[in-house]
């Protein structure tokens, strides 16, 4: 299947999680519930680095606290991936990493709109804070003067399905543009901060066809970096943001990690920097899958509904995102495609639905069907619409 992976594999015709049985973990734990396979994130994170190191760069990798934040699987990367860092962009995910085991210096901020109260949690933390706006300079520079800040600078293009709205052709609230470079330095250096950090974000979910636009953003982010070194700022890190994406769909080929941090090499390894990314959806997304029970299936007007125990308040990317979900039927993993179904959520709202006209074998009521792919922010975003609760997640620490 195009889907399978070391730790998410068809066996004896079955969908097996890190070596276990899914329908026997969902029978035992009880649905709808999250199964992470940690190892597969740690794996991802060593592929990225390796890909930076091997094109000649000092890579930085750090994992973006918004999209996966359970706690067993912190502790699980914080011990066997001590390398790994930690992007945040809130208060209350600066306590978080903290909390979880990561030290100020591992950790990086970058948030848009920052008020007073917010600025009480991050500068007090101690943590490096890449700022966005030209306002904010100053909101920081008030607070706390002297000090180093990073620069969030806008390439106005992007990469990947939802590129206009971090960097695009119109206006987006984030980052400096390049003409807006002097006036950040002049700003910064009234307060006397210093700047020591480029940071970009360009996108979201971008494989191979995605990198020549990404290679575009590099080029500018470049141009902008070689005007800060030349301005005298002791620029110590490019930050290349996250957006790397992953297949979630047949047909859709993993990222070329080689020609990604070739790219970089070419570009940004000039500078002598270190080369920063933190991606979500690169390191988690196909890590976890959703396993839910199937309530119902009913023929309506046509159309066959498969009724799920689960409903977008515990499973959210898709609505907010527009991430597609691919099912798998976990007793017939590989089994041939019958009627096309509609898999409809229990949130008492009509859009609850999660994939339409989709082919899928023979279900029926009792079943357990996997939702795969959906390892970054549906559970952080996770809400309890209609008092119904969050699902639980469990993490798989080794593989058997």
């Amino acid at each position: 299947m195009w889907w399978e992976r070391e730790g998410l594999e068809v066996r004896d015709g079955r969908l097996s999680i890190a070596g276990r049985d899914a329908e026997e973990i969902a029978r035992e734990h009880g649905t709808p519930i999250y199964v992470a396979d940690a190892e597969r994130v740690a794996d991802r994170a060593r592929a990225l680095r390796g890909a930076l190191e091997g094109a000649g760069l000092r890579g930085m990798v750090r994992l973006a606290l918004k999209a996966q934040r359970e706690p067993e699987l912190l502790r699980f990367l914080r011990g066997r991936v001590p390398f790994l860092g930690m992007d945040v962009c809130s208060p209350g995910e600066v306590r978080w990493a903290m909390e979880h085991g990561w030290p100020p210096a591992e950790i990086s901020y970058t948030g848009t709109n920052v008020s007073e109260r917010d600025l009480d949690v991050i500068l007090d933390a101690g943590v490096h804070m890449n700022v966005d706006l030209l306002t904010q300079i100053d909101r920081v520079g008030r607070r706390r003067r002297g000090g180093v800040i990073g620069l969030r600078v806008n390439p106005r293009i992007g990469a990947g399905g939802v590129d206009t709205l971090y960097s695009g052709v119109r206006p987006t609230k984030f980052g400096v543009f390049a003409e807006q470079i002097p006036e950040a330095l002049g700003r910064a250096r009234s307060h006397g901060l210093e700047v020591d950090t480029v940071h970009v974000h360009v996108g979201d979910g971008y494989l191979d066809d995605g990198l020549p636009r990404f290679e575009e953003a590099v080029r500018r982010t470049a141009a902008m970096t070689g005007e800060l070194l030349a301005a005298g700022c002791p620029i110590a890190e490019v930050n290349v943001g996250g957006g790397l994406g992953v297949p979630q769909r047949e047909g859709e080929r993993p990222l070329n990690l080689v020609a990604w941090a070739a790219m970089l090499a070419e570009h940004l390894g000039p500078f002598g920097v270190t080369v920063a990314t933190e991606p979500g959806d690169f390191l988690a997304k196909d890590a976890v899958v959703h396993l839910a029970e199937v309530v119902s299936v009913e023929d309506r007007e046509g159309v066959r509904f498969v009724g799920l125990d689960t409903g977008w308040s515990a499973m959210g990317e898709h609505f907010i995102y527009g991430s597609p979900v691919h099912f798998v039927l976990c007793r017939d993993a590989n089994g041939p495609p019958g009627a096309r179904v509609t898999f409809a959520g229990n949130i008492n709202e009509g859009d609850d639905l999660f994939a339409e006209d989709f082919p899928f074998p023979a279900v029926a009521e009792g079943d357990v069907v996997a939702a795969l792919g959906v390892g970054s922010y549906n559970a952080s975003i996770a809400s309890e619409h209609c008092l119904r609760p969050p699902a639980r997640t469990l993490v798989l620490s080794e593989r058997i």
